[in-house]
C-alpha cells in the first residue's frame, strides 16, 4: 500500500490579514517557512483556522495556490475551502482548489447533510458529489466544528475506505471509541487519520493514527513533531500530560492569541482576524500567551535538547 502522505503533525494554518482586511500574503509566506522550520510533516492550508467561512472563493484559491508555490515540494500541501451549502457551488470550490496544484483537496463532511440528517442522506449527496468532480482528485475528511460536527459513523467510514478515493482524516471526534473504529476500518487502505485532539493523541498513536492536525501546531508544532516521532518512549507520557494542559488555551481567543504567540516568534504577522475582533484579546490573555512561550521554549530543551 503506497503512502501518498507522511505521518507527523500538519499545522492547519493561520491567515495573516494587513491593517486594511486583506489578506496579507507576506506574513503568509513567513508563517509557511516557519512552519516548515518548526518541523511541520505537511501542511493543511485553508481550514477553520484559516477563517476559510469568512474568506471568498477568489481568496481560498489564491491561498492555497500561494502555499504550495511557496513549499516548492518541501513538504505535501493539501487544503479545503469545501464551504458552500449546495452541491453545484461545492463541485467549483473543489475543482478551482484541485487546480492549484495542492495534493488532496478536503470535503468538509458537516457540507454534505444537515446536522438532522442521516447518514444514508450524506452518502447519497457525496456520491452525488464525487459523481460531478474528476476521478483523479485526491480527497479526505475534515469533521469541521462549524458550524456543527458531523463525526464520521462506521458507515460512512467503511463507504469512503471502499471508495478508495480519500486518503486524509482530520478527526476531531474527541472519541477514543470513535477513533479506533475508524483506525480498524482504515487499516491497509489508502485513509489514514490525523487527530486534532491533544488529550487523545499519544494514546491513538499508538493504535495506528497518523499524526497530529490540530490548533496547537500553531504555537508548539515542534513539541508535536516529537510526540508524533518518539510515541512509543516512556517520556513521551510526560510530553503528552503538558500538552494536554498547554492545550486548554486553545479555549482562549483564538486564532487571535495564536497571531500573537507568531508575533512573539518574530513572525511579522498581525493579530487582525476576520472571525473576530482581535481587539478584545486583552492584556491578560496576552500575559497567558507568553506564559505559554516560557513553558514552550523549557519543554524544547528538556524534550529536544534545546
Amino acid at each position: 500500500m503506497i503512502d501518498y502522505f507522511p505521518g507527523g503533525v500538519w499545522p492547519v494554518m493561520l491567515t495573516p490579514f494587513t491593517e486594511n482586511n486583506e489578506v496579507d500574503y507576506v506574513g503568509l509566506a513567513a508563517l509557511t517557512e516557519w512552519y516548515i522550520s518548526q518541523g511541520a510533516n505537511g501542511l493543511f492550508a485553508v481550514t477553520q483556522s484559516s477563517e476559510m467561512f469568512f474568506l471568498s472563493l477568489e481568496e481560498r484559491v489564491k491561498v492555497a495556490a500561494f502555499v504550495k508555490q511557496r513549499v516548492a515540494g518541501r513538504v505535501p500541501v493539501i487544503a479545503s475551502g469545501h464551504i458552500s451549502d449546495s452541491i453545484k457551488m461545492q463541485v467549483e470550490e473543489i475543482i478551482q482548489i484541485d487546480q492549484t496544484g495542492v495534493d488532496a483537496v478536503i470535503l468538509v463532511t458537516n457540507r454534505l447533510a444537515g446536522s438532522d440528517e442521516s447518514d444514508e442522506k450524506w452518502l447519497r449527496n457525496l456520491k452525488e458529489l464525487l459523481a460531478q468532480i474528476p476521478n483523479d482528485i485526491k480527497l479526505g475528511l475534515y469533521e469541521c466544528p462549524y458550524p456543527y460536527k458531523r463525526v464520521m459513523s462506521v458507515k460512512m467510514m467503511e463507504w469512503c475506505v471502499k471508495s478508495g478515493r480519500f486518503y486524509f482524516l482530520k478527526d476531531t471526534s474527541c472519541d477514543m471509541e470513535n477513533i479506533r473504529m475508524k483506525l480498524q476500518i482504515c487499516k491497509d487502505s489508502y485513509l489514514k487519520l490525523y487527530n486534532a485532539n491533544t488529550a487523545t493523541l499519544l494514546e491513538t498513536l499508538k493504535y495506528g493514527a497518523s499524526g497530529y492536525s490540530g490548533v496547537m501546531a500553531n504555537m508548539q508544532c515542534r513539541l508535536y513533531e516529537k510526540i508524533c516521532r518518539d510515541f512509543k518512549h516512556k517520556e513521551m507520557i510526560q510530553l503528552s500530560e503538558v500538552l494536554t494542559m498547554c492545550a486548554m488555551i486553545e479555549k482562549q481567543w483564538y486564532p487571535a492569541n495564536a497571531k500573537y504567540y507568531l508575533q512573539l516568534e518574530g513572525i511579522p504577522v498581525l493579530t487582525k482576524c476576520r472571525v473576530q475582533d482581535d481587539n478584545k484579546l486583552t492584556d491578560t490573555w496576552k500575559n497567558e500567551v507568553k506564559m505559554l512561550k516560557n513553558i514552550t521554549e523549557k519543554l524544547e530543551k528538556e524534550f529536544l535538547g534545546g
